[in-house]
């Protein structure tokens, strides 16, 4: 087994190790007071304090078949697929970019997405207390990492929450209702700031198609016209993750577009 093997599958070990602690974070950081830390992982319903063999990412939901080996509760399949999710990110950053301070930077800006994904699908909210802190580690990012320079990122980062703020507002003098939340408006200047300005046409774009096809599709299911509410977090933070994975790609299509017609 060669080393860049070895390196991967490292990185998925870890990825899935981080899975399981994101997992903590997606349930606790909404409530309020919520600690991360205390206390330790125990059954939701019966309060047990779990053991070690019974808090292995992935293996022990498989090995105690999705139930809780005290009351025999149903375990959410949310925690084998967080943690399978962090641990092919992982992958795909170091994959992508070594071990390097690039895919350090990247790896927490993935974890941070795949937390707020689960967090505004399950309460329509994207917590302050990723996004802001997002924000300003973008742009420290900037400043060490080869992969952005810090005028894009500070670029990116004015105008990711530029531009949601303008859509918002002008749905709100419109409609006279919120439209899109300020969370929304700042996670796309965590975007901005981790992906450089470039990134944001291509974000904006599928992140709208892909939520207006979703959003259509859950107003025919709940019947309830305008009034249907879903989270655009998911969808800004998945074009995000596309762009960072096929960057070179989405340029090409600009490439063949802007060229092509030109």
């Amino acid at each position: 087994m060669d080393a860049s093997t070895l390196t991967l599958l490292f990185a998925l070990l870890f990825g899935a190790i981080i899975g399981s602690f994101l997992n903590v974070v997606i349930l606790r950081l909404p409530s309020e007071n919520g600690s991360i830390v205390f206390p330790a992982s125990h059954c939701p319903r019966c309060q047990t304090t779990l053991s070690w063999y019974e808090n292995i990412p992935i293996i022990s939901y498989l090995v105690l078949r999705g139930q809780c080996c005290h009351c025999h509760e149903k375990i959410s399949p949310q925690y084998p697929i967080v943690e399978l999710c962090m641990a092919l990110l992982t992958a795909a950053v170091v994959h992508r970019f070594g071990l390097t301070i690039t895919a350090a930077g990247y790896f927490l800006f993935c974890a941070a997405l795949l937390v707020i994904i689960w967090i505004d699908v399950q309460h329509q909210i994207i917590p302050d207390d990723i996004s802001v802190p997002g924000i300003l580690l973008g742009l420290i990012f900037s400043l060490v990492s080869p992969a952005i320079s810090w005028q894009s990122s500070l670029i990116g980062l004015l105008l990711g929450g530029g531009v949601l703020y303008a859509i918002a507002l002008i749905y709100y003098l419109w409609k006279k209702q919120e439209g899109m939340g300020g969370g929304d408006i700042k996670l796309l200047a965590m975007i901005g700031a981790f992906l450089g300005w470039q990134a944001l046409p291509f974000v904006i774009f599928a992140s709208s198609f892909s939520g207006s096809i979703i959003g259509i599709l859950a107003m025919i299911k709940q019947k309830k016209g305008g009034k249907t509410r879903i989270p655009f977090g998911p969808f800004l933070s998945i074009a995000a993750l596309v762009y960072l994975f096929f960057t070179e790609q989405v340029n090409q299509i600009y490439r063949f577009y802007l060229i092509g017609n030109f």
